[in-house]
């Protein structure tokens, strides 16, 4: 009996014991971190990638043969180089023959030219007086406008000698040549190119066609540019398919003034098809998938309070929510993932 009635008082304490270690569980609060819901934007935005190269690029050669001089840079005080930055309009090399300048005979053309504009003058007004025929006039005009043209193409010719930059840009490639030596005509001298606009080829798959439209925003991340966000435009849009890929082209157009990206780089591009100003918006990763929809957790007297939520826009971050939060709700962002729907919890930071 005595062992049996030990038996009983036994269990009892251990019973006893479970109940009150229960009651303890049931007072532990699960720490978590929150944050406090306000109306801000979302978009919404088809990831692709691709190679950055310049709208405007260009290879010079020479046209006529000459003496290679590459001229002073008035920037850097020394001669034109590698990375240089070249305006518009500016000799980067000068080449030298006099014999072909004496061929042009400039000095010749530019006196014809003069005496044949007082010669149609003076035919003019001697016609306004009956001295002369409208024949004559008209051949004194006829030699002007040859002395014009003739002196034009002699200018033109002359100019060959001076290799000046197309538009203004940096010189990307300076073929090496010794100063003063002769260099044959074709002879590679130098790339420009202005990068402050560039382009970008990509490819999109087919199912993405009604949703892309010429003109609609694309921002273009690069891993050189953390915390920076450059500005595009889709320019162009392909209409055809390809059969094998099940994809069309687009060409992006990027505003890069400030030159934080270099053509030949890897860069992608978020084209943003949708976008939603002052609304609620969560991360995704807050968000569980449970049998009665998606759910979250927000503080409401100490207590974790579930709430099942309907999304609108999304990206591979974040969600629109268009029911089952409201602003200034404090949404639980960490610590969740053990909850129960009334679970005590204590916030920390």
């Amino acid at each position: 009996m005595k062992r049996i009635a030990f038996f009983i008082l036994s269990i009892a304490l251990f019973s006893a014991c479970n109940d009150r270690e229960t009651d303890l569980n049931k007072d532990i609060a699960v720490q978590v971190s929150v944050q406090e819901i306000t109306s801000r934007s979302i978009e919404k935005f088809i990831s692709t990638t691709g190679t950055v190269n310049p709208i405007k690029t260009v290879s010079i050669k020479s046209t006529v043969a000459g003496k290679y001089h590459l001229q002073i840079n008035p920037t850097t005080g020394r001669q034109f180089a590698l990375g240089d930055f070249v305006k518009e309009g500016t000799n980067v090399i000068v080449l030298e023959d006099k014999e072909y300048e004496n061929n042009i005979k400039i000095k010749a053309l530019e006196l014809r030219l003069e005496i044949s504009q007082q010669v149609s003058e003076k035919q003019l007004s001697l016609y306004e007086k009956g001295g002369v025929t409208l024949s004559e006039v008209k051949n004194a005009e006829i030699d002007l406008i040859n002395a014009k043209y003739s002196y034009e193409d002699a200018i033109f010719r002359l100019a060959k000698l001076k290799v000046k930059a197309p538009f203004s840009g940096t010189i990307t490639n300076l073929i090496y040549h010794t100063d003063n030596t002769r260099i044959e005509a074709s002879s590679d001298l130098l790339d420009i190119m202005d990068y402050s606009k560039l382009h970008m080829e990509i490819n999109l798959a087919e199912k993405n066609m009604t949703s892309v439209k010429k003109g609609q925003q694309v921002n273009i991340i690069n891993y050189t540019i953390p915390g920076d966000t450059l500005i595009g435009v889709l320019a162009q849009l392909s209409p055809a398919i390809d059969s094998e890929t099940r994809s069309f082209k687009a060409v992006i157009n990027i505003n890069n003034s400030k030159l934080l990206l270099r053509p030949g780089m890897f860069a992608k591009g978020e084209i943003v098809v949708a976008r939603a100003d002052t609304t609620i918006v969560i991360p995704k990763d807050v968000i569980l998938n449970k049998q009665k929809g998606n759910t979250v957790f927000v503080v409401n007297k100490g207590l974790a309070e579930e709430r099942v939520i309907e999304f609108g826009l999304e990206n591979p971050k974040e969600v629109q929510v268009i029911s089952g939060l409201k602003k200034k709700d404090r949404l639980v962002v960490k610590g969740f993932e053990t909850l129960r729907n009334r679970s005590k919890i204590k916030v920390i930071k």
